[in-house]
């Protein structure tokens, strides 16, 4: 542990301070000034922009096909609903139009009767 804190010790040297003053400059001289590529960056901005709208025009799309979805499901379901009141109707006139239903009616309500005997004639020309 002793020899490891000696080594350390004799890797840094104090430097005077006129001599620290010298080594900033060739500090300085190593960084490199980079410069930006303007042309490059407004690729992908627009590049970025285009992502962008695409993405929303999706979004928006399968917004609207959900929408059409829904209103697809409502109308076929009215229509469902209404084929089945359609069929009761139905149902409902055949038991009106019942003859026996018909006769009963008049008998009753009408003071009707039906003939005993019924005769018919036609015209011959």
């Amino acid at each position: 542990m002793l020899a490891r804190q000696e080594r350390q010790d004799e890797s840094y040297q104090e430097v005077p301070t006129h001599q620290a003053e010298e080594h900033k400059p060739e500090r300085q001289e190593m960084f490199v000034h980079r410069v930006l590529n303007t042309s490059l960056r407004s690729h992908f901005q627009v590049l970025f922009i285009v992502t962008a709208l695409l993405a929303m025009l999706v979004t928006i799309g399968s917004g609207i096909s959900a929408s059409r979805g829904y209103t697809l499901v409502e109308t076929q379901s009215e229509a469902t609903r209404i084929e089945q009141e359609n069929e009761r109707l139905n149902v409902e006139i055949a038991k009106l139009k019942n003859p026996e239903r018909i006769k009963a009616i008049a008998e009753s309500q009408l003071g009707m009767q039906v003939p005993k005997k019924t005769y018919f004639s036609h015209e011959s020309k």
